[in-house]
Formats: structure tokens, sequence, C-alpha cells
């Protein structure tokens, strides 16, 4: 009874104390309806080598990036993860206690959060980070109920190139909290006029870059018609290696920078967990969601870390709370500040020039078949192709061929009938010379 330790005799107990007849009677609330009439079709309990064995052969069917050319990306990009990081995320000296409340015994979790807000703070080149986010989608809509508190405005202009599922989160967080989004028609070329949409309620404009289409703009124009008009701009990035070769947000002007640092110390998990980045100006850091760690020193005068800005819900401020994400991604963000620790800054910016550099080479062969068609003027390492025919059988024919070749916009997009025949292809490190020809090869097969 190792993980059911409790008796008949205890439950009759226990229901008995509770003044019910059986443990059927506590569902009673759940309607008839909503109740199993008999057991799920499982198999019965089994040994775990057994166990290992039956999902390892589920899981075969599947065709994964470890084990095929990929190009997937679309906001989950895989990239080399060293394994140092698996190994030193384990240290019992940063691997210390979950929750940093008492600074005493919490020093190796606190240096390492100091660190990470460091790192992030530096290549968004904003004024303060915070200790990190659920992901790139929550943190978008924290950073607009953050721009609504600061502003005291309750209209958001959310742009057509923003991922929709970070749309989709934050449209979520406007219905319950009452304020208005407002969003163009997805931006497919990267020319949508934001700056037209900004009125006197708006208390943000939040823009990604690069789009979900690939596109990279320069914002400066965009910040300061958002500055002219009393609202802030929100950058938002999800391929954070990016920030190793464009313009920070903060050098363009942007108000609050929300981003996915999945890439970075961290695999594909399966879409998770991720760790999401928060960034923002000094002046607005008391309206900036989660924790803060600082540095100061102890009473012998050495140096130490502690929490100095926890504004969860949870605590003394209650209602008054900026935010009611209850933790950080702290073994997410423990392993991006190791990898970027490995990295350097010589090393975060090779990586991301190489990441281009492979994007241009398959963007320039694929735009040489004959009926596909890349659209981008640029883009750092994805862009959006135009195939003669719908996106997703196109990428279903691949993967019969071994191979992953992008994400249909279709997937993204499913009620935009116009975007079917677009494909977003993602190119990074991990992508050889050979990956390219079997995609390239393989696609202008399909397409004959």
């Amino acid at each position: 009874m190792r993980y059911l330790p409790l008796t008949d005799e205890d439950r009759r107990a226990m229901l008995a104390r509770i003044g019910v007849p059986s443990v059927d009677s506590l569902f009673r609330d759940v309607p008839e309806r909503a109740r199993l009439a008999a057991p799920l079709d499982l198999p019965n309990h089994q040994g775990e080598m057994e166990v290992e064995r039956q999902i390892a052969a589920m899981a075969a069917k599947n065709l994964g990036t470890g084990r095929a050319p990929a190009f997937l990306g679309a906001g989950a990009y895989r990239h080399h993860v060293p394994a140092a990081v698996d190994h030193l995320i384990q240290r019992g000296e940063l691997l210390t206690s979950y929750t940093p409340y008492q600074p005493e015994v919490s020093q190796g979790t606190l240096q390492y959060l100091f660190e990470f807000q460091t790192q992030v703070a530096l290549i968004t080149e904003m004024d303060v980070a915070n200790a990190s986010m659920y992901d790139g989608a929550t943190a978008t809509a924290e950073a607009v109920m953050m721009a609504n508190r600061v502003t005291r405005r309750g209209r958001a202009v959310l742009s057509g190139g923003l991922h929709p599922h970070y749309r989709d989160v934050t449209r979520t967080h406007a219905r319950f909290l009452g304020f208005e989004i407002a969003t163009p028609p997805p931006d497919v070329r990267g020319e949508e006029d934001l700056a037209g949409m900004i009125d006197d309620n708006t208390s943000c404009v939040v823009v990604q870059n690069p789009s979900v289409f690939g596109h990279i703009r320069d914002l400066s124009k965009l910040a300061e018609a958002c500055h002219a008009a009393g609202a802030l701009l929100v950058v938002v990035v999800t391929e954070v290696v990016s920030l190793g070769a464009l313009t920070p947000p903060g050098a363009m002007g942007a108000d609050i920078v929300a981003a996915e640092g999945q890439s970075i110390g961290n695999a594909l998990n399966f879409g998770g967990p991720y760790v999401g980045l928060f960034a923002t100006r000094d002046k607005y850091v008391r309206q900036m969601p989660g924790r803060l760690a600082g540095e100061t020193v102890d009473a012998d005068g050495r140096r130490g870390w502690v929490l100095t800005l926890s504004t969860r819900e949870q605590h003394i401020r209650r209602e008054k709370a900026t935010s009611n994400i209850c933790t950080n991604s702290g073994l997410c963000a423990l392993a991006f500040t190791i990898h970027m620790s490995l990295l350097g800054e010589a090393g975060f910016t090779r990586l991301a020039a190489l990441n281009h550099a492979n994007a241009v080479r398959l963007a320039d062969r694929l735009a040489a078949l004959p009926g596909v068609e890349v659209i981008n003027d640029s883009f750092f390492n994805e862009f959006t192709v135009r195939l003669p025919r719908e996106a997703a059988g196109v990428v279903d024919a691949l993967a019969e061929r071994g191979i992953l070749g992008g994400v249909p916009v279709s997937r993204l997009y499913p009620d935009e009938a116009d975007l079917a025949p677009l494909l977003l292809v993602a190119v990074t490190e991990t992508n050889s010379d050979a990956d390219m020809d079997a995609l390239v090869g393989a696609l202008k097969e399909v397409l004959q």
C-alpha cells in the first residue's frame, strides 16, 4: 500500500466523522450527466518496466525534433542546450529553497535571480527586470494590465503581428478585468499602421518584434507616437536569441518588454514549462508584477541578496497587489541564467549571427523553388513562405518523409482561409546543411 496507505476501516471512520455514507456522496454536487457510469477504458496497473515499454512504444509514433530535420518555430524554438546546464542546475548552492522568503537559507536562489534580472535588463536594454514570469503569453497580459494601472486608461491596441496565443491570453484577462482590446487583422506583410489606432483611452500599444510572421521593425516612431498620446509601448519578443543581433527594445523607446526566454537554457519540453521575461523603466517599478531580488550587505558587511519587491496577492498588499501570478519559473530561470553565463556577451551575439545566417541561406533556397514565395523583406531566424497550395497538407506530406517542415499559419489562424497557403519556417544553429538539403528536396518533390 505504498501509494494508497488508507485501509477500508480508515475510510469508513473518516466518512462517519464527516457524516456521509460513502465516497460517492462527496460528489453529489456534480450533475449526474457529468459523472462516469463506469471506469475509463484504461489498462489496469502494471509494473514500472511494463509501463516504460508501453509509453515508449506510444511515444515512438511521434516524429520528434530530436530525430528529424526540424524547422518548427512560431514561439517555441529548438536550440542547443549545453550539457553543463543540466548539471549545474542541480548543484545544492543554487537549487536551494523554492520560495526565497528567508534570505539566510536562500542565498543561492536569490543570487541567481539577481543575476537573471541583470541579464534580462542588459539584453533588453531596460532599467529593471523581475525574477521571471510563467511564460511569454502571461507576461504580455501582465504588461497590458500594468500599462492600464500606470496610465489609468482601459484600452490596449494589440498588433496584428502579435502571436495569436499571446493575444488570446490577453483577451481572456480583458474579459474578466473589464478593459478593451483593439486588434487589427493579421499583419502578414508587416505594413500595419498602429499609430493611427491610438486614441485618448489607449493605455498601450503591444507589438511583437520580430513579429509572428518574422518581420523586423524599427519601433522608434511608434514609441514617439505612443508617448505623445500618453500611452506606453509594450514590446513582445518570442525568440529571445534575436536580442543578440537586433536593436534592443529599450533602445527603440519601449516602456515594457515581455518576452519568452525558452530559447536559452530550456528545451522544447513538449510546450512547457517555459520562462517569461519582464522588464521595464525604473519609474514604473512599483507597478511591475512579480518579484524583484536585490543586492544588500549583512550585519558583517558581506555581500548578500534579498527579496526587495514582492507584490503578490497573498502578501500584505492583498487586493492592491499588482499581479495574481503566485510564483516565478525558478528552475527555468536558473537554466536561462547558466546558459547565458556560459555564452557570455560575445557568444550570445555569435549565436544570433549563426541563426540569422542559416535562415538567410535557407530562405534563398526556398525562394528559388517554383511557386514558392518568401514574403519577408526582413527577418531574424524565422520567415513566412507562401506555397502554391494549402500549407497544412504540405506539412503532412513532409512529415511522411521524415521532415518537420514548419508550422502552417492555419494552425494559428484557423478562421482565416486566405492564410492557408502560408508556412512559418524557423532555422536555428541546430539545423545542418543536410537538414536544409532534405527540406528543399522534399518540398520540391511534394509541390510537383
